[in-house]
C-alpha cells in the first residue's frame, strides 16, 4: 500500500517544474553553515567552544587559551600558550599613521565607527593582508585581536585631550586592555571579570555578525573586509548595542524602588526592553550566569551596588508581565560600568572578545568555501511599462 502511494506521487511530480524555495523571514531554522567552532543549544541553555561547555571555560580560562582554542581546534599546552602571548604582546601598537586618523576624528565619533574603519584601515599597513591561506588569516588574527583593545583605549584617551598609553608587555590581555584605557594597573578582580567576559563573548554560532563574516568570507575577501562587516553588523542596537541601551535605561531608572513603575510603563506603552529574551535561549541564556556573579561583586567591589539589586528586581518585575530571561547583555552592562568602562564602549569591548570567534569563523569558511548566496522571492509588480518622460 506504502510503496504504491510513493509511486504515484512520484508519477505525479515527474516533469513538474521544481518547487520554489521556502520564504523564510530573518532566514529563523534555516542551516546555512556546518562548523565545528562553537555549539548554541537553545532548549538546554547550553553553549560549547569546540565541545568544552562556556561554564568551564568562564570559571578556569584565560581568553588567550580560548582565543587560540577557536582559531587552532584545541586548547594549547603549555609552549604553544606562551607562544601565542609573545605573538600577541609582540602586535600590541598600531602603525604611527593609525594614531593620526584617531587624531583627525571628530570627537564625538561614535566609538563603533571608529572601531570598524580602523580595521579597514589598518588592511593598508597589513603585509600579508591578500594571503587568506589559513595560516596568513591565523597571523592576521592575532594581529587583530592584540590590536582592537589598542584602538578602544587610544580613541577613548584622544578624544577626552590625553595621549594614548603604550601596552605593557607584562599584563595579560583583560589587564592590558584596562590599563590602557586608564593608565594604572588595574585590580585583579576587575582583570578577571573582563577576562570572563571576554571568553563569554569570544562566539556564539551564527549570529548576524558573525554571518556576516562569513559571506564576506565566501567571496574569497580578506579577514580585514571580513570583520570591518563583522563589525558593521554589530553595531546594530538589536545585536551588539543592547549592552549599552540595558545600561542607559538603568540609569534612567535611577533607583530599586522605581523599576516596578518603569517596567509597568514599559509594557504599557510597548517600549522594547533591551537584555531580556533571546532568538535562540528561551531560558536563562548560560552566559548571564556568569556575568550575574561579577555584576554582584563588582558592584560590591566599588560600593556601588545599586546597578546590580535594580537588575535583580527588573528581572523579577518582568517575569509578572512575560516570560523573558536576562542574555548576555543584561548583567554585563552593570559589570563594565563598575569596570569605569565608558558606555558607548561597552559594544566596542564585546568586538575585542568576538574577533576571535570572526577570524575562527572567516578560516573555516575558506577551508570548505561556498559562495553564500540564497535566493529572493519577487512580490513587486510584473506588468508595469517604460513610460517617456513627458508622460509621467
Amino acid at each position: 500500500m506504502s510503496t504504491t502511494t510513493a509511486q504515484s506521487a512520484s508519477d505525479k511530480t515527474e516533469g513538474s517544474a521544481p518547487a520554489k524555495p521556502a520564504f523564510v523571514k530573518g532566514l529563523a531554522g534555516v542551516v546555512a553553515v556546518q562548523t565545528a567552532i562553537s555549539s548554541v543549544d537553545g532548549p538546554t541553555s547550553t553553549l560549547l567552544y569546540r565541545g568544552v561547555s562556556i561554564h568551564e571555560l568562564a570559571e578556569r580560562a584565560l581568553y588567550e587559551e580560548v582565543a587560540y582554542m577557536l582559531l587552532y581546534g584545541r586548547l594549547p599546552n603549555a609552549a604553544e600558550l606562551a607562544d601565542f602571548n609573545f605573538r600577541l604582546v609582540a602586535n600590541r601598537w598600531l602603525p604611527a599613521p593609525m594614531y593620526d586618523l584617531l587624531r583627525q576624528l571628530p570627537r564625538d565619533t561614535v566609538p563603533m565607527e571608529v572601531l570598524r574603519s580602523s580595521v579597514s584601515a589598518l588592511a593598508f599597513f597589513d603585509p600579508e593582508i591578500e594571503d587568506v591561506s589559513p595560516e596568513a588569516t591565523q597571523r592576521k588574527a592575532i594581529r587583530l585581536i592584540a590590536q582592537l583593545p589598542i584602538i578602544c583605549a587610544a580613541y577613548h584617551r584622544i578624544r577626552n585631550g590625553l595621549e594614548p598609553i603604550v601596552a605593557n608587555p607584562r599584563l595579560s590581555h583583560a589587564a592590558n586592555a584596562l590599563y590602557m584605557l586608564s593608565g594604572t594597573e588595574p585590580d585583579k578582580d576587575f582583570v578577571a571579570a573582563l577576562n570572563a567576559y571576554y571568553v563569554l563573548l569570544a562566539d556564539h554560532g551564527m549570529n548576524a555578525s558573525t554571518f556576516t563574516a562569513r559571506v564576506v568570507a565566501s567571496t574569497q575577501a580578506d579577514l580585514h573586509s571580513a570583520v570591518t562587516s563583522a563589525l558593521a553588523a554589530l553595531k546594530g542596537s538589536l545585536h551588539g548595542g543592547a549592552n549599552e541601551a540595558t545600561m542607559l535605561a538603568l540609569i534612567e531608572i535611577g533607583e530599586v524602588d522605581n523599576v516596578d513603575t518603569w517596567v509597568d510603563e514599559a509594557f504599557a506603552s510597548h517600549r522594547k526592553i533591551m537584555g531580556f529574551g533571546h532568538r535562540i535561549y528561551k531560558n536563562m541564556d548560560p552566559r548571564a550566569r556568569h556575568l550575574n556573579y561579577w555584576a554582584e561583586k563588582l558592584g560590591r567591589k566599588v560600593n556601588q551596588p545599586k546597578y546590580y539589586e535594580m537588575s535583580l528586581k527588573m528581572a523579577l518585575s518582568i517575569l509578572r508581565h512575560r516570560e523573558l530571561y536576562p542574555n548576555v547583555d543584561f548583567y554585563s552592562a552593570s559589570m563594565l560600568y563598575n569596570l569605569g568602562i565608558p558606555i558607548d564602549l561597552f559594544t566596542p569591548m564585546f568586538a575585542c572578545s568576538r574577533v576571535a570567534g570572526w577570524s575562527a569563523h572567516v578560516v573555516e569558511q575558506y577551508a570548505d568555501n561556498a559562495l553564500i548566496r540564497p535566493q529572493s522571492e519577487y512580490v513587486g509588480p510584473r506588468d508595469m511599462h517604460y513610460n517617456p518622460i513627458a508622460e509621467r
